[in-house]
């Protein structure tokens, strides 16, 4: 269904739960396998990752770390994860290029529009570090950004403990309704923390789509991908 996707994966995705280390090793390859699936079904792949595993906002808040400052840490942070799923990349034969907004050229290849389409049409999965290079703005905004500029089909963001998108939050109200489908205009309205709202205003004058699952089962990524209606549409 979709040819081009930005895969959306939060930090704590990758996170061991049980020893509390900022990598699993057995997640990481279940994504790098989700995304071979993926490449090897003609669907080309950008990846924008959180960082919440290794740095969030309120630990520089608590510790008295500068907003800005707090910011590049948690950039910093999506490159390490980045990284880590590019290497599991290489190890599986998936051809892969790791960009970076910020500037450390050693681990990144800076940011750039035309080179990143570039190597979309050659097959690669690129993967997005770095945010956006400035501070303020968080990976939803990475991630639509990316896919506006990689002309994305859809953005496929995965989530941790819910199945898609509701009134309200379904852990602390018992009467929260799902939503199966709504307009960018409507998160805007309803005020719903999907997306910030630097993201969603990108996105609402797009034809992007972005699609709201659970990543409990890391497959939901292939089935949305292939068609399957699991999971929140959200469309302008």
């Amino acid at each position: 269904m979709y040819k081009r996707v930005i895969l959306k994966l939060s930090g704590e995705a990758l996170q061991d739960e049980t020893s509390h280390l900022i990598l699993d090793g057995k997640k990481l390859n279940e994504i790098g396998l989700l995304v071979k699936n993926l490449v090897d079904n003609g669907t080309s792949v950008g990846i924008v990752t959180g960082a919440g595993n290794i740095f969030r906002g309120r630990i520089a808040a608590e510790a008295g770390i500068k907003v800005e400052d707090g910011d590049y840490m948690g950039m910093t942070g999506t490159i390490i994860n980045c990284k880590a799923i590019s290497s599991v990349l290489d190890k599986l034969g998936v051809k892969n290029v790791l960009f970076g907004a910020l500037n450390l050229e050693d681990v990144t290849i800076k940011y750039d529009k035309a080179l990143a389409n570039e190597y979309i049409k050659k097959g690669y999965v690129c993967l997005f570090s770095g945010g956006i290079g400035k501070p303020g703005f968080t990976t939803d905004t990475t991630a639509a950004t990316r896919a506006i500029e990689i002309k994305a089909d859809a953005i496929l963001a995965g989530k941790n403990g819910t199945d898609g998108v509701y009134t309200s939050d379904p852990n602390k109200d018992k009467n929260a309704k799902f939503i199966k489908e709504m307009t960018y205009s409507d998160v805007i309205k309803l005020n719903l923390k999907v997306m910030d709202l630097t993201a969603i205003e990108l996105l609402k004058n797009t034809n992007i789509v972005t699609r709201v699952f659970s990543m409990d089962n890391i497959n939901n990524f292939v089935e949305v991908a292939s068609g399957s209606d699991i999971g929140t549409t959200i469309k302008e």
